[in-house]
């Protein structure tokens, strides 16, 4: 491979493991994981409740046993929104292309083990990019207005971050672009970080610390804050065991869902320029602790718990693009797709081609622009 379908791949196939080794600790506290597993998690494992059907019929899915959750299958998609644009994505883009994916075509879905619409497995903040975009007709840059803020947008963006590699501002612009008709206000803008993060962790040489200070330096808010105040407890601190309540007490301030995580006030998911959505500055947290290593990031956030396979999914994502696909341990990229039936590295390669031409076309148009300029400013 070539060191942009590495990181590529790593990125990728880094998130969809991350997802899937958080999918069965989701929503659960640290200490009930380890009450639950008989310590902590270091691999797939089975899933929280057994009686997964009837355990939440508001979500009934078989999270666990290596499966990939809406997280994945909506990275999936949006990779091959980009392979139908061949170019860079906005928030027409989401209506014109995401839609369809989601509404359109039947899939594999391995948390329903079966066949259905992705429309049928997503939940509900992103099952309001069809409402609005599909049935409501809403011009796509205002879409997101009034949809649950969440980490719905931050969740699946890493693609915009590979194709716009090693530029985290064009990435951080394109990803506010795009989820412009998803989410708004602290869930757009943890959109548009994430993507820088992936961006600046493609770039050679990038470490932990660079991609933290590319988040630091764009970010705005309560997303700024959050990510300071976590990052800032997160150096002192040397390994993810015994780092949870740390990073949680950094957190809390910025969070607007409570610490019983399934039991919010009126206050939770709400605009607000001073609130953040937990899962990217923990993700970050947990990358500074383990010094950008891929399983002690994943392992992380899956032990964390809460919005555990967003966090670890996004924490997969950038270490994978730091380390490569080596860095992913190979036997859960195996264990993971197999027990998803899905191919976690093909999406990374395709990704990383569209990457390949969009820079090309980018060049031309800036040598373009280059020229033009320099006869507008000829004597």
């Amino acid at each position: 491979m070539t060191p942009l379908e590495d990181r590529a791949t790593g990125c990728v196939a880094g998130a969809a493991v991350g997802d899937a080794l958080g999918g069965a600790t989701e929503g659960w506290t640290p200490e009930q994981i380890v009450e639950r597993y008989g310590g902590r998690v270091e691999g797939v494992v089975p899933p929280f409740n057994e009686d997964w059907r009837n355990a939440r019929p508001i979500a009934p899915y078989h999270k666990g046993d290596g499966h990939i959750t809406d997280d994945t299958l909506m990275t999936h998609a949006l990779i091959r929104v980009y392979e139908k644009v061949g170019g860079h994505l906005d928030a027409y883009a989401m209506a014109d292309h995401l839609v369809p994916e989601l509404m359109g075509e039947r899939r594999w879905i391995p948390e329903l083990e079966a066949e259905a619409l992705p429309l049928q497995r997503i939940f509900l903040a992103e099952k309001w990019i069809v409402a609005r975009l599909h049935y409501g007709h809403v011009d796509p840059r205002e879409a997101g207005t009034g949809n649950i803020v969440n980490c719905g947008a931050a969740m699946y963006v890493a693609p915009v971050g590979i194709v716009n590699a090693a530029d985290p501002d064009a990435a951080y612009a394109e990803a506010i672009d795009l989820t412009g008709a998803h989410q708004s206000s602290y869930g757009r803008e943890a959109a548009g970080v994430m993507a820088a993060a992936v961006a600046e962790a493609m770039r050679p040489g990038a470490t932990a610390d660079s991609v933290v200070a590319a988040c630091l330096r764009l970010a705005k808010d309560g997303t700024r804050a959050a990510i300071e105040s976590v990052c800032e407890a997160a150096a002192g601190l040397g390994h993810w065991e015994g780092s949870f309540e740390t990073l949680r007490a950094a957190m809390r301030p910025y969070d607007t869902v409570a610490d019983t995580y399934r039991d919010q006030g009126l206050g939770a998911r709400r605009p607000s320029r001073t609130h953040s959505i937990e899962e990217l500055p923990l993700a970050l947290g947990l990358l500074v602790i383990a010094k950008g290593d891929y399983r002690d990031t994943v392992l992380g956030g899956v032990n964390y718990g809460r919005d555990a396979d967003s966090i670890a999914s996004m924490g997969g994502a950038i270490a994978g693009a730091l380390g490569g696909l080596a860095a992913v341990p190979s036997e859960w990229v195996a264990q993971v797709g197999a027990a998803s039936r899905t191919d976690l590295v093909a999406p990374g390669l395709s990704i990383a081609e569209v990457a390949r031409r969009v820079h090309a076309d980018d060049l031309a148009r800036r040598r373009g622009h280059e020229a033009a300029f320099a006869a507008l400013d000829r004597a």
